[in-house]
């Protein structure tokens, strides 16, 4: 029978994966340098987890990352400026591409567990997208045959393409990118 897992041993691997990949880099993570560094035994991972990619992605399920708030207010082109600028501000700390970078690799390797992190992770900011939109509907300001859903999966997209990147938006093409985006979904 094997043994069960121990919590504490577990929650070290899943910290030190969290730490190395916001620090080197998941290229440069290995599974000798986890075991080293959470005082644990390769073995015990290795039965544990069957790859570091699957680390990770239990480690991402069970940490947080935070996401700044969207506002809501009377403008919704200047909400989405915000939010969209904080977001991208946040694509720009190196811990951010790394993870970004990360994910597009666990989901590479996992399908599933790359949907489970998309739900995970992503979900929270579709919702919240999503929920905005639909104010905006109900007030008149986008039009109801628009599909918030596609809008809300656009802004992920980019966002998570100036993540890969490090590159993150600057206030100029914040705004052009929500210019546009207004003209396609306004109802005026």
């Amino acid at each position: 029978m094997p043994r069960p897992r121990s919590e504490k041993a577990r929650q070290s691997v899943l910290a030190t994966m969290r730490a190395a990949v916001t620090s080197d880099g998941y290229e440069s993570v290995t599974i000798e340098g986890l075991a080293a560094e959470a005082g644990v035994s390769k073995q015990t991972i290795y039965r544990w987890w069957s790859s570091k990619a699957a680390i990770l992605g239990e480690a991402l399920l069970d940490g947080s990352l935070p996401t700044p708030a969207l506002p809501v207010s009377e403008d919704l082109a200047e909400d989405l400026r915000a939010w969209f600028s904080a977001m991208s501000s946040d694509a720009s700390h190196g811990a951010s591409v790394e993870v970004a970078r990360a994910l597009i690799a666990v989901t590479a390797t996992d399908a599933v567990l790359g949907l489970r992190l998309n739900e995970r992770l992503a979900g929270p900011i579709v919702e919240q997208v999503i929920s905005r939109l639909r104010v905006a509907q109900d007030a008149g300001d986008v039009r109801s045959d628009v599909d918030v859903a596609v809008v809300a999966d656009q802004f992920i997209a980019m966002s998570s393409y100036a993540a890969l990147l490090g590159r993150p938006l600057d206030e100029a093409r914040v705004g052009a990118v929500v210019d546009v985006l207004m003209r396609g979904i306004s109802a005026r």
